[in-house]
């Protein structure tokens, strides 16, 4: 057993699927749950996600405390939960973004930042609720810590230790590279998902461009099912990285644009092969 209490802001798909690994690995005795949602705590517990649903008093109590919540959350949850922490315990997180998570530990916690250990784990489905959790969802994924100089040391091995149970590959980045690596590879993709299906929604005819959608449009546009307010906050919160991105994305584009509009066979041919390859690449890379 890694911790004797862990207590979860938010059992939902990525708390309640830590939950669920850590008590099938024996590395928890206790999970306790938090939330504003009183029906799906009592939906977490049925499902046996938490055990109890508690106060803020109670869960600052807890050895461990997984915020799993949308990031914009995050500073009014750690102002609620910084005056009940008890001596030695660990706070960590889930979320997607880390500059702005760190901030708000900062301004929250004082001196007991020590304890807080950002993460990010690298897992997820477009579905969300403690009705998605699973306990193999971490299996062989990666979670990214990012630890700040003056994060402690032993809560950085628990909280490792922790996800290591749940069978994630535990990885660590600078908080600043972190924000830029996945406002390319995650934020900017939900994005344009997000756009893409709003756009076809907005048309006069748009049912009948639903009608006739398969399997391709189907796959490119799974992750606009995820959670709005979710990514509402993501985007907000990695403002400056995903711009650039953006940008990089909108002329790319117009490069595409041209290119069709020229009748520019080998400048398609090319950018399409380059592409198919570099996606071959990282998949192969993906399965070793």
């Amino acid at each position: 057993m890694i911790v004797d209490t862990l207590a979860i802001v938010g059992p939902g798909l990525i708390g309640g699927s830590f939950s669920l690994a850590l008590k099938q690995a024996g590395a928890v005795r206790e999970v306790l749950g938090v939330g504003r949602n009183p029906a799906r705590l009592t939906v977490a517990r049925e499902l046996g996600l938490i055990d109890r649903a508690v106060d803020w008093a109670e869960a600052g109590q807890a050895d461990c405390i997984l915020l799993a919540l949308p990031v914009g959350d995050t500073a009014a949850v750690l102002q609620s939960l910084a005056p009940h922490l008890k001596a030695g315990a660990i706070v960590t997180d889930a979320g997607s973004t880390k500059v702005n998570v760190i901030a708000a530990a900062r301004a929250a916690l004082g001196a007991r930042v020590a304890d807080f250990v950002p993460g990010h784990p690298i897992a997820g489905s477009e579905q969300s609720g403690p009705g998605a959790a699973r306990a193999d969802l971490y299996q062989g994924k990666k979670v990214v810590l990012t630890p700040q100089a003056d994060t402690r040391a032993a809560a950085l091995a628990t909280v490792r230790a922790l996800w290591e149970a749940a069978g994630a590959q535990v990885e660590m980045l600078q908080p600043d590279l972190h924000d830029r690596v996945f406002a390319a590879v995650s934020h900017l993709p939900h994005l344009a998902a997000f756009t893409l299906v709003d756009e076809l929604a907005q048309r006069a005819d748009s049912d009948t461009f639903f009608r006739f959608a398969a399997s391709g449009f189907r796959d490119f546009t799974r992750i606009a099912g995820s959670s709005p307010e979710m990514w509402r906050d993501i985007a907000l919160a990695n403002r400056e990285a995903l711009l650039t991105e953006l940008d990089a994305y909108v002329a790319a584009l117009q490069s595409l644009r041209q290119a069709v509009a020229g009748d520019d066979a080998d400048a398609l041919l090319t950018l399409f092969s380059r592409a198919r390859s570099a996606r071959e690449h990282w998949i192969e890379k993906q399965d070793v």
